[in-house]
């Protein structure tokens, strides 16, 4: 059986480990810019 995105299964679990770690970090970064808007500009 052939997957979707041509990828082998451990390819796949591969991509994943890398993904979640980048995500984690894109994640981080907007939730510390939301924060330092919010800090510089509040709005109560």
């Amino acid at each position: 059986m052939s997957s979707l995105s041509g990828l082998t299964e451990q390819q796949a679990k591969e991509f994943h480990e890398q993904f979640k770690i980048t995500y984690t970090a894109f994640v981080g970064l907007a939730a510390l810019a939301h924060m330092m808007v919010l800090a510089a500009n509040p709005w109560f």
